[in-house]
């Protein structure tokens, strides 16, 4: 899977789960630049991620994570070896 084409999925579990069919997310997007994302949110997308792309995150590199794009980069690598 491309980068991109990851983006793109975790671009719509982000609309899924804060309900916002038009809601916008860029590779610095964190969870003080949307409204309701907060740590029950953050364990819905985390866990929404991991269904989509059949992968499984450590609790260590959740702990790592900045921002959407090194959500992204996670998923892209997890991905490979998959």
């Amino acid at each position: 899977m491309t980068r991109e084409e990851v983006f793109s999925a975790v671009q719509d579990i982000f609309r899924d789960v804060f309900d916002e069919k038009d809601l916008i997310i860029e590779n610095g997007t964190s969870s003080s630049n949307i409204e309701g994302w907060d740590s029950l949110n953050h364990i819905t997308l985390i866990s929404a991620a991991e269904k989509e792309f059949s992968i499984k995150f450590a609790l260590g590199e959740l702990a790592s994570l900045q921002d959407i794009g090194s959500l992204v980069d996670m998923i892209v690598e997890k991905t490979k070896s998959v």
